[in-house]
């Protein structure tokens, strides 16, 4: 069976650091990245870097590659609403996965922290 796994949660949690434990993912940080390698956080961006993992993750299940796993906020249902279609669309098993920050970490992106509460006020489960 082909799964999608999208990882979830607020700047700091360590969406990151699991995704790389498991091998890797799609990100929108991944878009935030300057010519020489230093990540450098554009609100701008943020259209044409979460538009880029979708494409990503469409292109992989094109390829019909086995473990896709992309790693962003993913606050909200309409969110994730794009992959959830492609899922369907390339017949993908979808997992959301919630990582909570019980270690008490910071963004290593210096998001401040009412951006942080704002993400963490809309943050919609559903269980």
């Amino acid at each position: 069976m082909k799964r999608l796994i999208l990882l979830r949660g607020l700047p700091g949690a360590g969406k990151s650091t699991l995704a790389a434990s498991l091998g890797g993912s799609i990100e929108a940080d991944d878009f935030m990245v300057d010519k020489n390698g230093n990540y450098f956080f554009d609100p701008k961006k943020l259209p044409f870097a979460h538009k880029q993992c979708e494409e990503m993750t469409a292109y992989c299940m094109g390829r019909e590659q086995e473990l896709i796993i992309v790693s962003n906020t993913f606050t909200t249902e309409k969110e994730m609403r794009g992959y959830f279609l492609l899922a369907e669309k390339h017949n993908y098993e979808v997992s959301t996965v919630i990582v909570e920050n019980r270690h008490n970490s910071s963004s290593i992106h210096d998001v401040p922290n009412f951006r942080i509460q704002k993400m963490k006020d809309r943050f919609d489960i559903k269980l």
